[in-house]
């Protein structure tokens, strides 16, 4: 029998809160420890609340004054600059989303090992067949159908909530703020130029926590009521913001920054230990482990369901638009996690695989993201609302400044995963019969993506990059 059923409110909020709180949330303090102390902190969690939240408002207006663009985060950017750019949007989304599940499957077997040393680490031979077969269950779940996989979800979503709030509680009453303020600034004190280099490394690490922000405008097609998506955009992501900055903060005052970024992975599991006792750890990495899986299949739907709707849209290669009798986009599925399970066995090569993925995750995104708030500012300036021009500038300006922060390598590793999308972008022309030419400003694309591509390549190759 085939599914019909379509997401609500809760569900779709579900889908946010689920994408966005993964792996990254208990990670997330010593991972920012490890470039930044806790002033620069701060001023790095104003400037992603105010960038994320202009970025979730643009989402929200696009879902609400754009209803026809049903895949949100690509064909934004297809409606507003070209098929080229479209494509690209598309395909680094898709990047993005199944990048990031391979740093959840990092984590989620270094978790594991917690109770099962032989996972220990989560990058040896035993992890990658555990997380295979955490990915091929997950594969087969979705495959029953969207809805069955979102109501899950949103268990799942529940579930990993309780173990957050709980460390976040029991923590405030453990706040040492001698701890927080040591050396607030740094060894050195205050000085621009260590203030805004310590602020830089943290971003990254709040893009990466925050991806799946779109999670509801991606799913649209599938809501019940178009309204729900930007709803649902908003309310997941302030929600999402004040948890995050809750566990940073209360962290940083248990713990000071070199202890914490001297923690294995997952750090809040460590920090709760030290306050309550070894319990603390069980139940956190049992927190982690369920909030993981939440969000690997969070992560499974929307990385399979874009270029289905891209390929409805004839933007992907047509097989890509297949779908089984549950209504599953079963051969983007397919081809989606065949990647992961191809990208898992890399772990055996890599140092520090989780933050390597999430960073290369986070930095794929970063067109997706950059072409939507502009995408918002050109819609906008038509129509002359100045407080949506306001907020798209805001989404904007916060997209550029993420590209600079990730810094060059990052920028060039993500080039040479775009480049290869020109073959698909022109075979998906050639496929269906499409006669338009590049404009000038396509084929200058074309030619920067190559060129920054092969000097990526140079760059692995002489060792300037280090994986």
């Amino acid at each position: 029998m085939k599914e019909s059923k379509q997401l609500g409110l809760f569900a779709l909020i579900a889908l946010v809160v689920g994408s966005m709180i993964g792996s990254g949330a208990f990670n997330l303090a010593g991972d920012m420890a490890l470039g930044a102390n806790a002033g620069a902190i701060l001023i790095g969690w104003i400037i992603t609340g105010i960038g994320i939240v202009a970025l979730g408002l643009a989402f929200q207006y696009l879902s609400i004054h754009k209803p026809d663009l049903d895949s949100g985060i690509y064909s934004y950017a297809k409606e507003g600059f070209g098929p080229f750019l479209g494509f690209s949007s598309a395909w680094g989304y898709w990047l993005s989303a199944w990048l990031g599940n391979i740093a959840y499957a990092t984590l989620v077997m270094s978790s594991i090992g917690y109770f099962i040393p032989v996972f220990e680490g989560g990058q040896n031979v035993a992890s990658i067949i555990g997380a295979s077969v955490l990915l091929w269950g997950v594969h087969f779940l979705v495959l029953r159908g969207v809805h069955s996989a979102a109501f899950i979800n949103t268990i799942t979503t529940i579930c990993k909530v309780i173990p957050i709030f709980l460390f976040i509680l029991i923590t405030l009453f453990f706040f040492n703020i001698d701890k927080f303020t040591f050396e607030f600034w740094g060894s050195g004190g205050f000085s621009w130029s260590s203030v805004a280099s310590q602020v830089k490394s943290t971003m990254l690490v709040t893009l990466w926590v925050f991806i799946g922000v779109e999670g509801a405008v991606v799913m649209s097609a599938r809501a019940k009521s178009k309204s729900d998506v930007g709803k649902a955009t908003v309310i997941g992501l302030i929600s999402v913001l004040l948890i995050y900055v809750f566990i940073t903060i209360v962290s940083m005052g248990v713990m000071t920054r070199e202890e914490l970024a001297a923690l294995p992975t997952p750090t809040m599991a460590y920090v709760f230990e030290a306050v309550v006792g070894k319990w603390g750890a069980v139940f956190i990495n049992m927190g982690l482990i369920i909030s993981i899986l939440g969000a690997w299949l969070s992560w499974t739907l929307f990385a399979a369901e874009l270029p289905y709707e891209a390929a409805k849209d004839r933007v992907f290669p047509k097989w890509l638009a297949k779908e089984n009798i549950n209504k599953a986009p079963v051969n983007s599925l397919w081809l989606t996690n065949g990647l992961v399970q191809v990208f898992l066995i890399t772990l055996l090569f890599t140092d520090k695989a989780y933050n390597f993925m999430f960073s290369l995750a986070s930095s794929a995104i970063l067109i997706p993201y950059m072409l939507s708030a502009f995408y918002q500012v050109k819609l906008v300036s038509i129509k002359e609302n100045r407080k949506q021009f306001i907020i798209g500038i805001i989404a904007s300006i916060y997209t550029i400044w993420l590209v600079y922060a990730g810094g060059l390598d990052y920028l060039l590793l993500t080039m040479l995963l775009y480049a290869p999308g020109i073959l698909i972008y022109k075979y998906t022309q050639k496929e269906y019969g499409v006669t338009r030419k590049d404009t000038a400003f396509e084929i200058a694309l074309m030619i920067i993506f190559v060129i920054l591509a092969v000097v990526a390549l140079a760059e692995i190759f002489t060792g300037k990059i280090d994986f």
